[in-house]
């Protein structure tokens, strides 16, 4: 039948049809593992996962490689119409495993790719952090702006993203949601960037154009975390829900944009982002990644070092976060 004979035919898979550009082809069979997070289709659905519970899903140097490529993997797949990013265990993302840093604990992560004698070494990150030798501000840069554009990948896949936030979406792990497309979160989510206060700058540069300049400054002024309804009120999210609700709500959310084919959710998408660009948001990313690294440099940020070194990063933290009434509430 041709499509005039056929109910809605403009709701049917790009699979579908003798007239389908794919018509005749077998999807490809490579289905590569990841050291940080887990990958599914589900109907019309790419579901990513971030998957280390036990660490509050906190960012390595792998975890911008394996969103990058599990976002081209979607984009690519004709059978996707949206992309789900959530995170299992306690909440979405609590940052930057920085305990790594500021304990000087570098470490490779097993089975990860070779970066001995590049700017990714752990050693060389571990040298260039070291109070008693001279800073290079471009390696710090080099390493940090590989994060931005792994998590920027979810502004500038072709396809819809969506970043389900529960728990907690802190510091680095706030960076990764804001670059999303549509925020949906539970009531009770708490999203910020506590290091703010001392040893950090939100190197992704997205606060503004997603809330504000005022509301911006406002949160990173004393680095205090949002609720999701007050994420919802500000415009961050689209949908803020009892967390109890939060799974149902979102399954409802995904599977209305994948009633949309795909090439309209493609338009539309790079439509309305050709605004959003406009505003500067890659000249934003590169001062705030630049600045960031200067906040790990300065005499205050060497405390804040030196204090998790002698003490542990989470009593450093405890000790950041404290006068503030939230030190229970952030992780990085």
């Amino acid at each position: 039948m041709n499509a005039g004979e056929r109910p809605a035919a403009w709701r049917e898979s790009a699979l579908d049809g003798g007239d389908s550009l794919y018509a005749g082809r077998e999807q490809a069979q490579d289905e590569p593992t990841y050291r940080t997070l887990t990958y599914e289709v589900t109907e019309r659905i790419a579901r990513i996962t971030f998957n280390r519970p036990v660490q509050g899903n906190a960012i390595t140097n792998d975890t911008p490689v394996d969103l990058a490529h599990a976002v081209e993997r979607a984009d690519l797949d004709p059978r996707v119409h949206v992309i789900l990013l959530s995170g299992r265990g306690k909440g979405f993302c609590g940052g930057y495993d920085l305990s790594l840093f500021a304990e000087n604990a570098f470490d490779a992560t097993d089975g990860a790719p070779d970066t001995t004698g590049t700017v990714l070494d752990p050693a060389v990150q571990m040298a260039n952090h070291d109070p008693g030798r001279t800073w290079d501000p471009m390696a710090d840069y080099a390493m940090m702006s590989r994060f931005n554009r792994g998590f920027s990948s979810l502004l500038h896949a072709n396809k819809p993203t969506v970043a389900k936030l529960h728990g907690f979406a802190v510091a680095g792990g706030s960076d990764i949601a804001l670059f999303a497309d549509q925020i949906i979160c539970a009531d009770d989510v708490r999203i910020g960037y506590p290091p703010t206060r001392v040893w950090g700058v939100p190197a992704a540069g997205m606060w503004a154009h997603r809330v504000g300049d005022a509301r911006a400054k406002r949160m990173l002024f004393t680095g205090e975390c949002i609720d999701g309804r007050t994420a919802a009120d500000w415009g961050l999210a689209v949908e803020s829900w009892p967390a109890d609700e939060l799974d149902a709500r979102t399954e409802a959310l995904v599977e209305k944009i994948s009633l949309l084919p795909v090439n309209q959710l493609m338009m539309v998408k790079l439509a309305l982002n050709s605004a959003l660009l406009a505003q500067g948001v890659a000249t934003s990313g590169m001062v705030s990644t630049v600045f960031d690294g200067v906040a790990r440099h300065t005499r205050e940020g060497y405390a804040f070092q030196a204090r998790a070194a002698t003490v542990g990063f989470r009593e450093a933290v405890r000790e950041r976060d404290g006068a503030f009434g939230d030190d229970k509430a952030s992780r990085g």
